[in-house]
C-alpha cells in the first residue's frame, strides 16, 4: 500500500488539467491523514479562509486509519487520472 501511495503522490503532480478546489481539499485531507494521522494542530483563525478550509477538510477525517486514508487518496488520484485521459 505504501508504494502505491507514493506512486499516487507522484502522479498527482503530473496531472496536466487543473484540479478543482474541492478535489484539492480532498486530496490534501487524505494525504495529511495518511501521513500524519488525526489533525493535531489548532484551528486557524476564520480570517485565513484557505488555511481554515484545509484544516476543516483534514479534521473531517478524524479517526480514519492511515491505511484507509492512503486507499482513498490512491482511488481519488486514479479517478482524476481517468478524467484527464478522457
Amino acid at each position: 500500500m505504501q508504494v502505491e501511495f507514493e506512486f499516487a503522490c507522484a502522479a498527482i503532480k503530473q496531472l496536466k488539467r487543473p484540479v478543482s478546489d474541492q478535489d484539492k481539499l480532498l486530496i490534501y485531507s487524505y494525504y495529511k491523514q495518511a501521513t500524519q494521522g488525526d489533525c493535531n494542530i489548532a484551528a486557524p483563525p476564520d480570517s485565513d479562509a484557505k488555511a481554515k478550509a484545509k484544516w476543516e477538510a483534514w479534521n473531517e477525517n478524524k479517526g480514519m486509519s492511515k491505511m484507509d486514508a492512503m486507499r482513498i487518496y490512491i482511488d481519488k488520484v486514479e479517478e482524476l487520472k481517468k478524467n484527464e485521459a478522457g
